[in-house]
């Protein structure tokens, strides 16, 4: 049977029946439901309050799939409103981020979500146009990836010694990364034989790259640091007319209202004590590292003269005084360093670790700086690290969880994420400082440093296949 539905006739104003095929009337509640969705409810008989309440507290992992559901679900899931909630909650997810160097120097991003072990592929950086900075009617350039390929910094200290050419058979590296406010950002390097100043932000609630405020310069291999919620950059290297050109400024960016800021630059007041024409002929001072630690910015730094580097401690910057001052000697001159003399380093509950490779992977420890005594002193003597000779970054160390984690390939080339619970007693580590030890950090007999420290325990939180890829650089962000 039909249903009988009326309608006002458009001449007389009259009412008249006419019957409508059940067909007709399934048609029509479809097309009913259609136009309905334009506002619906998130949850059937929920307010979205309680939706939003409810969306909150399923694992971050299923937001992908959950944007599938509905317009109004896909709105949800990627509105900054959910994500406060989750925050209010105490709900909220650190995962790790990892970047990796994949055949042909394409760059990928991989996140993984620690409670569940599973990997989401970011995606890919936007393509980019770049205009010569001469702008002499030259047609734009066109990069197929922001992060590009990277070069060992052997490649780079030969630039800086006239070798022209390194750089202009690249098309880019040397970009920097950072994480501020539940983004990642992806910040400078080289394109071709031009540093840039573009800015790249991933955010995840989006799940999408968009470009952000450039920087005051066009930097490479620059440096960078989280403090009071706002992004640093120091130093690297731009390119001038007789090569690349050490960088002494230093920026902030607040991502709050977008706008970079400039600082005062760093003094290199231990480079300056050298004779000038010996300075500017063969040594060239940059920053080697730097980190958020108390809540200062510490600065590494070296004089390089490939193939030599010389470490000359560093300096602290305080945002309070707005001012640099010399790093302790100590912490400065103990840092441990990898390639090229980078230090690469961890905040991790207050504490600073470092990882120092010694003179082979296979003897690497992790190092943790005790700012009473202004000494670096070991806390783990065995890193199970195989030995990737040929890598340029064949480990990272990332803090998230509250705990010290390690990211390297294992012997079946798998990325491995290792997890340790550092559980630190200075007052009874000994010291390795440089002034009881050589460059080489091998002061400390390692079965002393076992026996201080009996923790060494290693857990295996997640792997992924990897191949022939390398690592380049980690981050976390809790959202």
């Amino acid at each position: 049977m039909g249903a009988l539905l009326s309608v006002n006739s458009s001449r007389g104003g009259t009412v008249e029946p006419f019957e409508v095929s059940q067909h007709e009337t399934c048609k029509r509640q479809k097309l009913s439901s259609c136009l309905c969705e334009e506002n619906p409810r998130l949850i059937p008989s929920l307010p979205d309050e309680i939706s939003y309440q409810i969306l909150s507290r399923i694992p971050r992992i299923y937001y992908l799939n959950l944007r599938l559901v509905s317009r109004a679900w896909k709105a949800a899931m990627m509105s900054a409103e959910l994500f406060n909630i989750r925050k209010e909650l105490g709900t909220t997810e650190e995962w790790l981020y990892i970047l990796t160097k994949v055949e042909g120097d394409k760059l990928l991003w991989h996140a993984l979500d620690p409670l569940s072990k599973r990997w989401q592929r970011l995606p890919p950086m936007p393509n980019v146009s770049f205009e010569d900075e001469s702008r002499k009617g030259l047609a734009s350039l066109r990069m197929w990836n922001v992060v590009g390929s990277s070069i060992k910094i052997a490649d780079v200290i030969r630039g800086w010694l006239g070798r022209k050419d390194a750089l202009d058979r690249m098309q880019f590296c040397g970009c920097a990364i950072g994480a501020v406010d539940g983004c990642l950002y992806v910040l400078g390097g080289f394109s071709r034989a031009s540093a840039m100043r573009s800015v790249w932000q991933y955010n995840p609630v989006l799940n999408s790259w968009s470009e952000v405020s450039p920087m005051s310069i066009g930097r490479a291999y620059c440096k960078t640091g989280i403090l009071n919620n706002k992004l640093y950059v120091v130093g690297g290297v731009t390119r001038g007319r007789g090569g690349l050109t050490p960088l002494q400024s230093a920026e902030v960016f607040d991502p709050h209202t977008g706008i970079w800021s400039e600082i005062p630059s760093m003094p290199f007041s231990k480079a300056q004590v050298l004779p000038t024409a010996f300075l500017a002929d063969l040594l060239k001072p940059i920053a080697t590292g730097m980190t958020s630690y108390r809540g200062r910015l510490f600065v590494p730094q070296s004089l390089y003269c490939w193939p030599f580097f010389v470490d000359v401690g560093g300096e602290v910057y305080d945002p309070d005084l707005n001012s640099w001052v010399e790093m302790p000697v100590g912490m400065g001159e103990g840092w441990p360093a990898r390639q090229a003399g980078t230090k690469l380093s961890v905040t991790v509950d207050g504490e600073l670790y470092a990882l120092d490779p010694s003179s082979s992977l296979e003897s690497a420890r992790i190092k943790v700086y005790d700012h009473q005594d202004d000494a670096w002193k070991v806390v783990v003597g065995e890193v199970p690290i195989p030995d990737f000779t040929d890598s340029e970054s064949p480990y990272l160390l990332a803090g998230f969880l509250g705990k010290l984690h390690v990211i390297t390939k294992d012997a079946n080339n798998n990325i491995s994420v290792l997890q340790t619970v550092v559980q630190n007693n200075l007052t009874s580590l000994p010291s390795t400082s440089s002034s009881s030890s050589d460059n080489s950090g091998m002061g400390v007999d390692p079965a002393e440093s076992t026996t201080a420290f009996e923790a060494d325990v290693w857990r295996v939180i997640a792997t992924r296949m990897a191949g022939s890829s390398e690592l380049v650089s980690c981050q976390t962000l809790n959202i």
